[in-house]
């Protein structure tokens, strides 16, 4: 599918958790001494500094400024500002730490895991997101081992205050972003979940995609799409008018896509992988007919891929990711038989084509595969959750000879936010158990049981809303 690179989200996956070994489940943040003076021991460490406080039920909420070397090899040339949040409950509870991969929210939420252990959270801006951004920024410092860096050094900073057991944790790119974090870092986290995080071994070589989309739901369902899509394609003058006319009452441009023809194909070709991954089964339904009205169906192209994705303004925000993705993450390419004779611009859709060109890309060959070799022959305590009806998962991590006390496991039927709370009854037990263990807070039956494993925080409806969010990338 065109590169649907849009969609290696930055979905943030919110997962969630209660509390055990000290403050009973879902109490408030546990001794008065850290409700007093937290901030205080907080804003203490090198570098750090304050944004905001805001209010957070049981739980005191910090937006923080990290001082960062923009270059972890050489620190003595220049610094930036890091955004970094802290969800804290208390010192005597384990830590999560959680990131996107992308810009960080400045509202409280909580992972699942940060649930499932009732813990605190510190969650990291990716660097190169704004304003997380150095001044000028010199790309070249964007990669996988500086933003692993950038985490191992918050992590040492918050240890001191933090001393309990550290779970990693993201998903989509954050769930790259806490891998590649362990394979760095290894010994600075008891355990890491990742969540539907795709692994691009080969760039070149993405024929299970292909396989994917061949295989996903019903026949009908995949030849309804792949009608639809098709069909807008064969449309293209009328949704494309419609498409420039929006552009300009809406003030977005395309100056890095080089025309709204073709941003419109880039929105297209999304579509069938946009709709798997934030769509389910029961959505088929609300496919329309190919002999749909031009009116419904530019309509459900924008409800499903989004016309803003490809413009200038649609970009900006994810430049960093497709810089990655065309340095060292790869991203998917797609066969469209059904499409033949309708694409104008075959091979132009890679990450090059929406990183502005006065940003230079070099190619870094072999950055997946070492992480992938970490992961199957070295990992330990790692848990990775797929969706069985999310593209990304087309290309898994896969611990193997070893790895060990780690583990795989596919939400059914579920999508891009597939979570723990979405397996089997078994696997769910399982893995809520070993998140418990690696946190060090399993209670007594859990040791003795995993059947009896549960998120030890009780729900709270604002903490752990999931995001609404809907983007074209991991």
């Amino acid at each position: 599918m065109r590169k649907a690179l849009r969609w290696l989200l930055a979905l943030a996956v919110l997962i969630g958790a209660v509390g055990i070994g000290g403050a009973p489940a879902g109490a408030a943040t546990a001794d008065r001494q850290d409700a007093t003076d937290i901030k205080d021991r907080i804003l203490a460490i090198p570098g750090m500094s304050l944004i905001e406080e805001k209010p957070a039920d049981g739980y005191r909420y910090f937006v923080l400024n990290y001082q960062q070397p923009v270059d972890h090899r050489h620190p003595s040339k220049g610094t930036f500002k890091q955004r970094v949040t802290l969800l804290h409950k208390a010192t005597d509870r384990p830590t999560v730490f959680y990131t996107s991969g992308y810009n960080v929210s400045t509202n409280p939420t909580r992972s699942e895991p940060t649930r499932i252990v009732d813990g605190n959270q510190v969650s990291m801006e990716y660097r190169f997101f704004t304003p997380s951004r150095p001044k000028p920024a010199d790309w070249s410092k964007l990669d996988i081992w500086q933003a692993a860096s950038d985490q191992h050094r918050i992590f040492k900073a918050l240890k001191k205050i933090y001393g309990k057991n550290w779970l990693a944790t993201g998903g989509s790119k954050g769930g790259m972003t806490a891998t590649y974090f362990r394979r760095f870092y290894p010994h600075d986290m008891d355990g890491t979940v990742a969540y539907v995080a795709p692994n691009d071994v080969n760039n070149r070589e993405d024929s299970a995609y292909d396989r994917f989309f061949r295989r996903v739901s019903t026949k009908e369902c995949r030849t309804a799409l792949d009608a639809v899509q098709r069909e807008a394609l064969v449309r293209r003058k009328e949704m494309t008018d419609r498409y420039r006319k929006w552009a300009k009452e809406n003030d977005n441009t395309f100056t890095t896509v080089g025309s709204a023809d073709k941003a419109y194909e880039s929105v297209v070709l999304d579509l069938v992988w946009a709709f798997w991954q934030y769509s389910s089964e029961k959505d088929c339904a609300d496919v329309p007919k190919a002999d749909v009205s031009t009116d419904d169906l530019y309509a459900f192209v924008d409800k499903i891929s989004g016309f803003s994705a490809y413009t200038d303004q649609g970009l900006e925000t994810y430049t960093p990711y497709y810089y990655q993705a065309g340095t060292e993450l790869g991203a998917p390419t797609l066969k469209y038989p059904h499409l033949k004779g309708l694409l104008r611009y075959p091979g132009y859709f890679t990450p090059r084509a929406y990183v502005p060109r006065d940003i230079p890309m070099t190619w870094k060959k072999g950055a997946m595969r070492d992480v992938d070799r970490w992961v199957r022959h070295h990992s330990e305590r790692m848990l990775f959750v797929y969706g069985q009806n999310d593209p990304w998962g087309a290309e898994q991590f896969r611990p193997g000879k070893g790895s060990e006390d780690a583990y795989v496991f596919t939400a059914p039927g579920a999508n891009h936010g597939a979570n723990i709370a979405g397996l089997t009854a078994d696997e769910k037990a399982k893995a809520t158990a070993e998140v418990l263990r690696w946190a060090g807070v399993a209670p007594a039956a859990v040791r003795q049981g995993e059947a009896t494993a549960k998120p030890l925080a009780k729900p709270d409806s604002t903490l752990d809303k999931q995001s609404t969010q809907r983007s074209l990338r991991p």
